[in-house]
C-alpha cells in the first residue's frame, strides 16, 4: 500500500473534494509540494474517515488493522500518521 494516495482516495470518496481547499489533478489530490501544505488532512476529516472506517469494518480485529494501514491511529505524539 503506498499510504498517503490511498487515504486521501479514501477521505474524497466520502467526504468529496474536502469543499474545494485541495488542488485535484485529474480527481486526485496534488501531490505535496513543501511544508506549507503539510497539514492538508484536518482533525475532521481524520475523525469522518475513522468512522468510515468502522462503519465499514467487519469487526473489532478488522477495524483496528484497517485504522493502522490507512495511518488513523495516533501515534506517541497524540497525531494520526496520515496528518504528518
Amino acid at each position: 500500500m503506498g499510504g498517503s494516495v490511498e487515504v486521501r482516495q479514501f477521505l474524497l470518496r466520502y467526504e468529496g473534494a474536502d469543499g474545494g481547499s485541495q488542488t485535484l489533478a485529474g480527481g486526485l489530490p496534488a501531490q505535496r509540494t513543501g511544508q506549507g501544505d503539510a497539514q492538508r488532512v484536518s482533525d475532521d476529516q481524520v475523525r469522518r474517515a475513522r468512522l468510515a472506517v468502522a462503519n465499514g469494518a467487519l469487526g473489532v480485529d478488522d477495524c483496528v488493522q484497517l485504522l493502522d494501514m490507512l495511518g488513523l491511529t495516533l501515534d506517541d505524539d497524540g497525531q494520526a500518521p496520515v496528518q504528518r
